[in-house]
């Protein structure tokens, strides 16, 4: 441990975003860095507990004060082996995960100031892989901490459908322990969720792209733009994992939903990221907020329409939800270590956005055809005796949210997997159902580990 007292004379300090003002007209990453020695003096405010509450909220088993401690030593080698010995991609997680782990720090619950755990991630991340040019393209990255192994191969082969986190986790894993992997998916390039789902202002595409070279050169098979049907899976393959997430958008029937400029959520920041890189999309195919007054229904996936709807030019935007608001500061119902279930503002929000809570959408109001609003009715909770979920009532309270463009981002369906003979495996979403990232990666990890299991008895 490097210095036991860091943590009393040294306060959080995180990197905060780029001005509003400047982030909102473009869709570079809004997250800054700090400067190297910033970053170590960061690192050395973990005090390397006794109980490492951060390692136990986790989900990938992230050994957070052994890497924060070689950061803070500036050995920035030994803090990429460390933290890439539990995560594939420590660059994704480091710029998109909630930081489970930094609410269960204990500086959180000693004085609410818990280690930058994410940032300094990313931090360790960033110096390992970013690379620099040479003649032959991205051939060499800064200090060598990334090169390409091509691992011994076993003979036997494996078949991931889903090139998304779990997909790709898993394929990684099941080449470095020499398996020839395919990764087979419907879009035209891999990554899921990560590409297609979550915008670049907080994951840069060029990001994943660095990735999937390094994991190319490494023997990884990509079957792009290939629809898989899991009831007949490729043949010549000895086993297979379906990583094909939550498809399914959870809908919002009510009167009305037949009318235009309802879409999902995905809809419309899939359509963003794909026009970024340059495609195109007939005028009556756009889901664009120009213009528009946007309502958002649904929760974390609806700051990231949020965002995307101010870049796009929207004259308003809301967010609705039906739950109450979560209690600012503290929950008692979630004490520390648990993940606190309290109020956000994500940096999203903070670009200009109307949030309401209690609110239940009755039906979409229309003329020609066309969205013009949502009548919405307050709704009041109830706690059960039991401590189960409380039960709804509406009020009668009624209003119309005028709106020309609906935005649904009220999760996913967990999918219903057939009976799949014994060399299929399943994991992340397409097993658990809609989660977190980080969660999906662990899925991954587990699934290759029995499939190693299987494929060697």
């Amino acid at each position: 441990m490097g210095d036991p007292k860091a943590f009393l004379n040294i306060p959080r300090q995180e990197a905060g975003y780029r001005p509003i003002s400047e982030r909102i007209t473009d869709y570079s990453q809004v997250e800054q860095t700090l400067n190297t020695n910033s970053r170590k003096l960061q690192a050395s405010r973990c005090m390397d507990c006794g109980v490492p509450f951060c390692h136990w909220a986790c989900p990938i088993g992230n050994k957070q004060p052994e890497w924060q401690d070689a950061l803070y030593k500036g050995k920035w080698k030994k803090a990429y082996e460390i933290l890439s010995s539990t995560c594939d991609f420590p660059e994704f997680t480091g710029r998109i995960c909630p930081a489970l782990c930094e609410k269960s720090c204990v500086l959180k619950l000693s004085c609410d100031q818990p280690v930058t755990i994410r940032e300094n991630e990313a931090a360790i991340a960033t110096c390992a892989i970013r690379a620099k040019k040479a003649e032959t393209g991205e051939a060499a990255f800064r200090e060598g901490y990334i090169q390409v192994q091509t691992p011994r191969r076993n003979g036997k082969s494996v078949a991931v459908i889903g090139a998304g986190p779990a997909g790709l986790v898993t394929a990684n894993q099941l080449n470095q322990k020499g398996y020839t992997v395919t990764l087979f998916d419907k879009d035209e390039a891999p990554g899921g969720l990560l590409r297609f789902g979550i915008p670049n202002f907080k994951l840069d595409k060029n990001v994943i792209d660095r990735r999937m070279k390094i994991l190319a050169a490494e023997g990884i098979r990509f079957e792009m733009g290939v629809e898989v049907d899991v009831h007949h899976l490729p043949k010549g393959f000895d086993a297979y994992c379906i990583c094909t997430g939550t498809p399914v958008a959870r809908d919002l029937s009510i009167p009305g939903r037949e009318l235009k400029g309802i879409h999902f959520a995905l809809e419309m920041l899939a359509q963003q990221n794909r026009t970024l890189e340059g495609q195109t999309f007939a005028k009556d195919k756009l889901v664009n907020a120009k213009g528009k007054k946007v309502l958002v229904i649904g929760g974390d996936t609806g700051s990231d329409c949020i965002g995307t709807s101010v870049r796009q030019g929207a004259t308003s935007v809301t967010q609705i939800e039906i739950m109450p608001k979560p209690p600012v500061g503290h929950n008692p119902a979630t004490p520390w270590p648990q993940w606190p279930v309290v109020f956000k503002t994500t940096s999203s929000h903070e670009e200009g956005c109307t949030r309401r809570w209690c609110l239940a959408s009755n039906q979409f109001l229309g003329k020609d055809g066309k969205v013009t609003g949502v009548e919405v009715e307050e709704v009041e909770w109830t706690p059960t005796a039991d401590g189960g979920r409380p039960t709804m009532k509406p009020t009668g309270k009624k209003e119309v949210i005028e709106a020309d463009l609906v935005l649904l981002a009220m999760g996913f369906l967990k999918p219903e997997q057939p009976k799949f003979p014994e060399n299929v495996f399943v994991a992340g979403d397409a097993d658990t159902g809609a989660s977190l990232v980080v969660r999906a990666m662990a899925g991954g990890r587990a699934a290759a580990a029995k499939i190693d299991d299987y494929l060697t008895k």
